[in-house]
């Protein structure tokens, strides 16, 4: 088996126990990288020599004799919408090219802090707004599994780099399902952990009461251990919980069979394609298989949760980026006349056409005469979900669903269409609006593309998603892979 074949989780044992270094780790994953990325268009910025000389400080530190973190001699992504020091963040956006970052992000520096090498800095949907990467200002990522599809979004640099196996682990971030779909649509594993509980200091803002940072993975268990290296308080970050952080390891290869699994009774599977009703109830067998019972539940505003995050989202993002005036943040215009002109000229060359679009519906649905209709209603459907998944989980450990209605779009399809591209989140944003975590499983390629079924679970159940997660990997023994690169 080659470097690239391997688990975060093996190349770090196989580190610390001096069967391999990092920099040879590096190197593998750097080559395939370069090899790939005319084709595949994962990074924003990728430089080989600071990967090396990260890489040869692991190998001094094993050298040395001193303890080694959880995810040493690792690759890991990181999104170009959080902060690395020393190297770009663009958000993809025109607005912020140029922009260096001076500290990096909490995520960032416990990554560093436990030895992984950061790995450049992935393409995704200008300010995370979008279902595809088609919205990126520098160029499209593509699906590995076929390069006419979208690999998801907005986090579709990363995921279409795990896939590729580009590197074991990437960083996403997830608003309304923008780890999930896209790991759904590229066939691997995507977790949104419980708000709060991965800071999101060192995130640049879209949806501040909805915004989560997780991971990408080919593997459960790196997913567990780029948990271990990330969760947990943050005095930076106002927002982030308290609750203690278990070994997310601890959960893997654990028996399922004491956990009672949801799913809803209602017509939610009608909208969805046949090869993903297929695999729905596929994978419910192989989970009763194992012991886990099945009970069906009733969430009712699941089907409104589309239109209330678009509510939300939108007026969150108006207030998140009007910072970037031309003045302090962004876009400097060229020769303008008085300050409208400066603030108009940043926006109008800086921002694309979908940015545009959700500022002006946050500031409709923020406005004084439409307040009350739409943005406080949509606060109430929020509530009455919450409410509506508390009682469910009551009765069972996790809710089970699609992760998205189709698989993986081609080029374009969507693009006239906002409507129908927002309904890629169709069963992602209720987990966003309800702070709860889920995690998109792969399950398998039916018509030689990649489904994907997500399991929702209680606030800082992440253990639990995992342990089944972990379970259900080595039941279905899914190993279909793309064949770019081969």
């Amino acid at each position: 088996m080659s470097i690239i074949d391997k688990s975060g989780f093996e190349i770090t044992d196989m580190i610390k126990k001096g069967e391999l270094k990092a920099v040879d780790v590096a190197k593998a994953f750097l080559d395939r990288a370069e090899a790939l990325e005319a084709k595949i268009g994962a990074f924003n910025y990728l430089n080989r020599d600071s990967i090396i000389q990260r890489a040869e400080g692991v190998d001094a530190k094993r050298a040395r004799g001193e303890t080694l973190g959880g995810l040493a001699g690792v690759p890991v992504i990181v999104k170009d919408n959080m902060l690395s020091q020393g190297e770009p963040t663009t958000c993809s956006s025109k607005i912020m090219e140029g922009y260096i970052s001076v500290f990096d992000a909490t995520v960032v520096a416990r990554l560093k802090n436990a030895d992984a090498l950061t790995f450049g800095k992935s393409n995704l949907d200008e300010f995370a707004m979008g279902s595809s990467t088609e919205n990126s200002a520098f160029k499209l990522s593509r699906n590995p599994w076929d390069l006419d599809r979208v690999p998801g979004g907005s986090s579709g640099g990363s995921s279409a780099a795990v896939a590729a196996d580009v590197a074991p682990i990437a960083l996403g971030s997830d608003t309304g399902g923008s780890i999930r779909q896209p790991a759904a649509f590229c066939g691997i594993y995507g977790l949104k952990p419980t708000y709060g509980r991965v800071s999101r200091y060192g995130l640049v803002s879209f949806g501040s009461s909805l915004d989560q940072i997780g991971p990408f993975a080919r593997y459960t268990a790196d997913i567990a251990t780029s948990m271990n290296a990330m969760a947990g308080f943050d005095r930076n970050d106002s927002t982030s919980a308290k609750e203690g952080v278990p070994d997310y390891t601890s959960f893997l290869n654990k028996d399922i069979s004491s956990f009672t699994i949801g799913v809803l009774e209602d017509d939610s599977l009608v909208n969805v394609d046949p090869e993903i009703a297929s695999e729905m109830e596929r994978s419910i067998e192989i989970f009763k298989s194992l012991g886990a019972k099945i009970e069906k539940i009733k969430v009712p505003s699941i089907s409104h949760s589309i239109e209330a995050y678009y509510v939300i989202a939108p007026a969150e993002v108006s207030s998140n980026l009007s910072r970037f005036d031309g003045i302090k943040y962004g876009l400097a215009p060229k020769n303008p006349e008085n300050i409208e002109d400066i603030y108009f000229q940043s926006r109008t060359e800086g921002f694309g056409d979908e940015v545009k679009r959700r500022v002006m519906i946050g500031n409709f649905v923020l406005s004084a005469g439409h307040y009350n209709a739409y943005h406080r209603k949509a606060y109430q459907v929020r509530q009455v979900l919450k409410d509506e998944f508390d009682q469910a989980f009551a009765k069972v450990d996790v809710v089970l669903l699609p992760t998205t209605p189709t698989t993986a779009f081609k080029f374009g399809e969507n693009v006239k269409d906002p409507v129908k591209m927002y309904l890629s989140d169709i069963f992602t944003a209720c987990a966003n609006l309800a702070g709860i975590p889920g995690i998109s499983i792969p399950t398998g390629a039916p018509e030689g593309l990649p489904v994907g079924l997500q399991l929702l679970g209680k606030q800082f159940g992440e253990g639990d998603l995992i342990a089944l997660s972990s379970a259900f990997e080595k039941a279905n023994k899914f190993t279909g892979k793309p064949r770019i690169g081969e």
